[in-house]
């Protein structure tokens, strides 16, 4: 294998590791520091800038294993059709083509993968990004999220006169309340006097005179 395919070989490699490194479970706070510094390093935005020119010279290597195997394809199809004097040449020549056709195959498979594997994980970055944004959000409309929760604190301790205010009409609601109670235990005992005196001044039933 030539170097630049162990180059190649070597970026396959780190992007299979990068792919399970985004898809293994984390907590929240560790995967949104990890993507923080990722988003945000500027040595990783130079990095990701000289990675896109590598994926640029991957591709022409890939078009170029693709019309090699192509052309060795054309050289296997002739050299099976051709007529030879000596089937001992004949076999060398196709041993020939064949190795050949297997280092072609290889290469553009090996270059395939690795600007497949740049795709899956691009697409995999931003969908994870997205779904963090998307966490934070639900976390602050839910009031979990600790600067919502600083900013209602400060909000209140900013305002107490508001406090005392409702503390005044929490009283006031308790004071109304406990003289409903008394005039309702008042107006249950009126009741039941007059109940009393009505039951004296009625006599029984069976001393009524008939009309």
């Amino acid at each position: 294998m030539t170097l630049y395919y162990t180059l190649v070989f070597v970026l396959l490699v780190a992007e299979m590791s990068l792919f399970m490194l985004l898809v293994v479970p984390m907590p929240f706070t560790i995967r949104r520091k990890m993507f923080t510094f990722l988003s945000e390093n500027p040595i990783v935005a130079k990095i990701q800038y000289w990675l896109k020119i590598t994926f640029v010279f991957i591709l022409i290597l890939f078009l170029d294993s693709v019309n090699r195997v192509y052309r060795v394809q054309l050289e296997l199809a002739a050299a099976t059709d051709s007529n030879k004097s000596t089937a001992a040449v004949m076999g060398s020549e196709r041993l020939e083509v064949q190795a050949r056709k297997f280092y072609s195959q290889r290469n553009m498979y090996l270059c395939g993968f690795t600007l497949f594997l740049s795709l899956i994980l691009n697409r995999t970055y931003m969908m994870i990004l997205e779904v963090l944004r998307l966490e934070e959000k639900v976390k602050q409309y839910e009031g979990t999220d600790r600067k919502t929760k600083e900013s209602e604190k400060l909000a209140a301790a900013g305002k107490p006169g508001e406090i005392s205010k409702l503390r005044n009409e929490l009283e006031k609601k308790d004071q109304d309340i406990a003289t409903l109670k008394k005039q309702a235990e008042g107006l249950s005992r009126e009741y039941h006097d007059l109940c009393e005196k009505y039951g004296e001044t009625v006599p029984p039933v069976g001393t009524r005179k008939d009309k």
